[in-house]
C-alpha cells in the first residue's frame, strides 16, 4: 500500500506543478484556453491567476519535500500537510469557482491521504 500512496501523492504533486504552470508561465497561452477565458477577461484575471498559481506552487513544494526530505517522519508530515491543503483548497474551489475542481484536486488528494494512512 505504501507504493500506492506514493504514486497517488506523486500524481497530486504533478497536477499542482501543471496548475502552477497554467496559472503563471503558461497563462497567456494554454492557461487562458484551459480556464475558458476570453482574451479580454484573461487580461483582467492575469494578476489574480498568477497569485493563485503561486499558492499552487507552494502546495507542490510541500508535496515535493515529502519525497525529498531524508527523515521519513518529516517527509510524511509534509506529504500529509500538502495533501490536506490540496483537499481543502479543492473543496473551496468547487464551492466558489467550478465543481470540476473537486474531482481534479480533492478526490486525488483524499485518495492519496487514505492510501497513506492505510499503509
Amino acid at each position: 500500500m505504501h507504493i500506492v500512496a506514493q504514486v497517488l501523492a506523486g500524481l497530486v504533486l504533478l497536477i499542482h506543478v501543471y496548475i502552477f504552470l497554467l496559472e503563471t508561465v503558461l497563462f497567456d497561452s494554454r492557461g487562458r484556453k484551459v480556464f475558458g477565458l476570453t482574451r479580454e477577461n484573461a487580461v483582467i484575471m492575469k494578476p489574480a491567476m498568477s497569485n493563485q498559481g503561486c499558492y499552487n506552487g507552494f502546495l507542490a513544494v510541500a508535496l515535493a519535500l515529502g519525497f525529498l526530505l531524508p527523515d521519513a517522519a518529516t517527509g510524511r508530515a509534509f506529504t500529509i500537510y500538502g495533501l490536506a491543503c490540496v483537499a481543502v483548497a479543492g473543496i473551496w474551489g468547487a464551492m466558489t469557482v467550478q465543481i470540476r475542481i473537486l474531482f481534479v484536486q480533492t478526490v486525488p488528494a483524499v485518495l492519496a491521504l487514505a492510501a497513506l494512512f492505510l499503509a
